[in-house]
């Protein structure tokens, strides 16, 4: 077997293992705590060394799931970058792409469901993740906005940083209402906060709070 099918076989050996996790995380009413490696293995029908042999620990695992949801919306802005003419039509996808990710009503959507439940653990991985993942990215056109006049900010990477904080924060459902309107209420009010704090053209980041489809 080639290097090529080598990569294949652990790359889809690794999806079926972070596939059953996801579904157990969902599923349980305390995901992370519950959770154990056995239950792992038995509902991806796989030996609990076959686990081991890509993970050293359960939380190791859920690392990897919730790595994997940020990943989803990040490949999603990348895939539509190419349709984008300006440094704000950037922007708008980006956050479009996380908000999809956590707005649309979908059970199997992981970072929804982990949010529902009350694991601060969890939910500090999850807030760190999405620091980790997304600033880079938002600091990057933070620094394209400021060449072409649309933004204003002394530092990009820590404003990056902190708008990604604020909006992980913003759409935890354990903090705040599960109220669609009262979510886009808030979104609004976050929109004008980057707006001022950005230097912004005013409406800038209406988007924000537009439906999600």
């Amino acid at each position: 077997m080639n290097e090529k099918n080598i990569n294949e076989k652990n790359k889809n050996k690794i999806d079926i293992i972070l596939n059953s996790a996801e579904e157990l995380m969902c599923s349980m009413e305390e995901p992370n705590r519950d959770i154990t490696v056995d239950m792992i293995a038995k509902n991806a029908g796989i030996g609990k060394g076959s686990i081991y042999y890509y993970f050293e620990s359960k939380d190791e695992i859920i690392d990897a799931v919730i790595e994997r949801s940020y990943s989803a919306a990040i490949q999603e802005y990348f895939s539509t970058i190419n349709n984008c003419e300006t440094t704000f039509d950037k922007i708008k996808q980006l956050f479009r792409s996380i908000l999809k990710e956590e707005l649309l009503d979908n059970s199997k959507n992981i970072i929804l469901s982990l949010h529902v439940h009350e694991d601060i653990m969890l939910h500090y991985k999850m807030m760190m993740t999405s620091i980790r993942t997304i600033s880079p990215i938002l600091s990057q056109l933070l620094i394209e906005g400021q060449k072409d006049g649309s933004i204003h900010t002394d530092s990009p990477q820590e404003s990056a940083e902190m708008i990604v904080a604020m909006l992980t924060f913003l759409l935890n459902k354990n903090f705040f209402s599960t109220d669609t309107e009262s979510i886009y209420r808030k979104l609004k009010l976050y929109a004008r906060v980057l707006e001022t704090s950005l230097q912004a053209e005013p409406g800038s980041f209406d988007f924000l709070f537009m439906p999600i489809e």
